[in-house]
């Protein structure tokens, strides 16, 4: 599985892509941000990210895009430019046909370190050992966007199998009558 994880912001939108399957070694095959200028434009801003992330997903071709959710901050300018660059990340692969998972930090965290409550230090640290890289990626965004990948690529089997029982229990349901 080839995995294109995206952090999104708007003056930074970290991106990496992982490649591999549960249980198994993974590899990073690209890692890097995406930014724009902060004085410029807003429409501006968005077309920059779109093109960026154009340019990641003609690279390297992922199967699935894993993309931070969108959680409230204390700052609302902040999580408005952080769910507008999210926005285009998935328009993007919506266009290719490229199916999108939403991850919530504290799953990301969970999945990569063990805990949810790890700080970007300590998850900079397991992906740096989980890639087998010499240095954690940096800045902390790019790091991030793997660490995303990573999850969607540990947890897709778990969800899958989930969503299938769902969907078989649904289906059994007698008429009228749902779970």
């Amino acid at each position: 599985m080839r995995v294109l994880g995206v952090d999104p912001g708007l003056t930074r939108c970290g991106v990496g892509v992982v490649e591999g399957v549960a249980g198994r070694q993974l590899t990073m095959l690209g890692v890097g941000v995406v930014r724009t200028p902060a004085d410029a434009e807003l429409g501006q801003r968005l077309v920059a990210v779109e093109q960026g992330i154009e340019q990641w997903l003609d690279e390297y071709r992922p199967e699935f895009v894993a993309v931070e959710r969108v959680f409230s901050q204390h700052n609302v300018r902040t999580v408005m430019g952080t769910a507008q660059a999210s926005a285009v990340t998935m328009l993007c692969a919506a266009r290719r046909g490229i199916p999108v998972a939403l991850h919530t930090p504290s799953e990301v965290k969970a999945a990569v370190t063990g805990s949810g409550r790890a700080d970007k230090a300590q998850v900079g640290a397991m992906v740096t050992r989980l890639l087998r890289l010499s240095a954690p990626p940096k800045p902390a965004d790019a790091a991030d966007a793997l660490a995303l990948a990573i999850c969607h690529i540990w947890r897709a089997p778990a969800q899958n199998r989930l969503q299938q029982a769902v969907a078989l229990h649904t289906a059994k349901a007698p008429k009228g009558r749902t779970a």
